[in-house]
């Protein structure tokens, strides 16, 4: 095994005809053994080698059809936890920079998660754990512990729902606002909703607040499509007549209301694809996706939600250096940054996700809102 994230200097000097030209060298060598996964918000040098292209639920579904002894994850690192845990033991699971990690998966802290629920079930035992899939595999392991599960942004309402008509509250973490978007759709008011804050005793409620809520958000959010404002969505409209705003479930409330259209990042792309010519798009997510299809449909008027947009900063971290590098070193027969979990975590955590794939019937389940 090479030092972890200790690339080589000679990697970073090269030119990128250079690491292109080299990265498809290497894909041929290794053949059938390897396939390269890479997540919607990568930037264009990677997506031009990945075999599969996907959210990361899409993602997470294809890492268990592979067949390659190698999957080469170019998404962040619960990503490519949830592809260790649903490949077979045999496979090989690789991020190429162990740095890319998720902020707003780290805002469910395992210890903070095991420390606010002793507060609830010591009040009440009727809620259930749910995690978002942007969580940790030790986040999805304690769900899958406590009869809970996983979700993502396009089935969250489908396993809500599931939980509710069984009786059960929920707890749901680390993205408040994916959170509050699938209750609000189920029709939960703002009374039934408890906004948890990890740094504060009973999450900063009451013990009474929390018997009588229906569901528990823990207080986190995603740093970009947090950055989306209401006065943003006035803005575009006001400089673009008749555009439509299509924006992700990350984003807040008031953003979420004021929009035309939400959807997870795969929806976003079909709709914007199967638009007619002519149509016009202002888009609440990831820039580089934006930018994505912007240059796919030149016949169409496409423009982020926000001018200032940035960038998700941890998803850039995988570049077209880091990627040869750890491709370069499987064909030498050296295993550069894999991700393995733990057996004890990913037998719980496949549960949690196992019980995500049930509930959806096994295929993507688009949930998708019109505004008036």
């Amino acid at each position: 095994m090479s030092p972890i994230n200790q690339i080589p200097d000679e990697y970073l000097k090269l030119s990128q005809p250079e690491i292109d030209s080299r990265i498809i060298s290497a894909k041929n060598k290794l053949g059938k053994n390897l396939v390269i996964l890479g997540h919607n918000y990568q930037r264009e040098e990677i997506l031009n080698h990945a075999d599969f292209l996907g959210d990361s639920y899409k993602l997470c579904l294809l890492a268990m059809k592979q067949s390659a002894k190698y999957i080469v994850f170019c998404g962040v690192h619960f990503m490519a936890e949830s592809a260790d845990i649903l490949s077979r033991k045999e496979q090989i699971v690789v991020l190429p920079d162990l740095k890319a990690g998720c902020s707003l998966a780290d805002m469910a802290y395992d210890p903070d998660v095991d420390k606010a629920w002793k507060e609830i079930t010591s009040i009440t035992d009727e809620y259930i754990p749910v995690s978002y899939i942007n969580s940790t595999a030790k986040i999805k392991a304690f769900c899958g512990k406590n009869s809970g599960a996983t979700c993502t942004s396009s089935n969250a309402e489908i396993i809500f729902d599931n939980i509710f008509s069984s009786g059960k509250k929920i707890i749901f973490f680390p993205d408040e606002h994916l959170g509050r978007y699938a209750a609000k759709k189920l029709g939960i008011s703002d009374d039934d909703i408890v906004l948890w804050d990890s740094k504060q005793r009973l999450g900063g409620n009451s013990a009474d607040k929390i018997m009588d809520a229906k569901i528990i958000l823990w207080k986190g959010f995603c740093y970009v499509h947090q950055q989306f404002k209401a006065d943003d969505i006035e803005a575009v409209r006001k400089k673009f007549s008749g555009i439509k705003i299509i924006v992700h479930p990350e984003c807040t409330y008031d953003v979420l209301q004021q929009a035309d259209l939400i959807g997870s990042t795969e929806f976003i792309i079909q709709t914007v694809s199967n638009a007619p010519k002519g149509t016009k798009w202002a888009i609440g997510t990831e820039i580089h996706l934006v930018s994505r299809l912007k240059n796919m449909f030149p016949d169409k008027l496409i423009v982020s939600l926000s001018e200032n947009m940035c960038l998700c900063s941890t998803m850039y971290r995988i570049n077209p250096a880091y990627l040869l590098w750890v491709l370069e070193g499987l064909v030498s027969g050296n295993v550069i940054n894999q991700i393995k979990v733990p057996d004890g975590i990913a037998y719980y955590a496949r549960i949690a996700l196992d019980r995500m794939i049930e509930m959806t019937g096994k295929k993507r389940m688009e949930k998708v809102v019109e505004v008036d």
